[in-house]
């Protein structure tokens, strides 16, 4: 066996994987845990196991993600069941060698339930490589909140991600018809690209919202605020959508903190907040 080989394999057996597979669904009027798999690095933890609304707290025990590391995560609310999936901190994706970290988010909720997925920020470090996927099956009659922020380098550190790698793919469906897709592709001289009046003008924070259902309330209530960074919110054929882009990491939380609670759609998570 070459050496090559060896150290590929070598690499490879080093690197974190983790899964996590979770079901809830609702029983005399709280939602409760059916199912809870956990493989690897990611674990998950239940802090009000009995509240109304269940929360989930995943936990990434290998401190951070490196190039080559691959997390899963599928999460399924049964009829009428209430969930909020947060994190413990934010998640740092660390400069690779090479190959690309991968996590793929699936999300399922049945008629009836409510989903909120609210992790804190994925903080990239220069010349780190994410490949992400989140994938969304909604009944017609389920709720979905959806926010993941991205900031590109710690600012208070003096960090920037001169250059690196993030693709982000999102695949919405309600009643098995596809609703919202997009997907994002930072390549190559990040920053720079970055830097451009057109792009963010310079900003390092982005954060994205989705709500289904999103009506013409949730666009005037966001609207009406006034925000540290840039935000724009539209809703369309039932769902609406809200850009964010700041400085900093603080400026983006504060702003996007401040577009979830205009949308009133439930708490903020704990760990937000404390």
């Amino acid at each position: 066996m070459s050496t090559a080989v060896q150290t590929d394999e070598l690499f490879a057996a080093n690197r974190a994987q983790g899964r996590v597979a979770l079901a809830v669904a609702s029983t005399r009027g709280a939602t409760r845990r059916t199912r809870v798999a956990e493989q690897g690095s990611l674990r998950v933890r239940f802090p009000n196991a009995a509240g109304y609304e269940l929360e989930a707290i995943l936990v990434n025990t290998a401190g951070g993600m490196a190039g080559g590391d691959c997390f899963d995560i599928d999460v399924a609310a049964d009829a009428d069941a209430r969930l909020l999936i947060g994190t413990t901190a934010a998640e740092k994706v660390y400069r690779s060698l090479g190959p690309t970290t991968k996590v793929a988010v699936r999300i399922k909720a049945s008629a009836g339930a409510m989903l909120r997925w609210l992790p804190q920020e994925t903080i990239l470090f220069d010349r780190a490589r994410l490949d992400r996927r989140i994938d969304v099956d909604l009944d017609e009659r389920a709720a979905l909140v959806l926010a993941e922020a991205v900031v590109l380098g710690r600012s208070a550190m003096g960090e920037s991600v001169e250059q690196g790698e993030l693709i982000d793919r999102w695949r919405v469906r309600v009643g098995g018809r596809l609703v919202f897709a997009e997907a994002v592709r930072l390549t190559g001289a990040i920053a720079a690209k970055m830097s451009e009046r057109a792009v963010a003008a310079g900003g390092c924070a982005l954060a994205t919202v989705l709500i289904v259902p999103g009506e013409t309330h949730h666009v005037e209530a966001v609207r009406a605020l006034a925000f540290f960074g840039d935000v724009g919110i539209s809703a369309w054929n039932g769902i609406a959508v809200a850009r964010l882009v700041a400085p900093d990491g603080v400026a983006l939380r504060r702003d996007l903190s401040a577009v979830l609670v205009a949308l009133q759609t439930g708490p903020l998570p704990r760990l937000w907040v404390n």
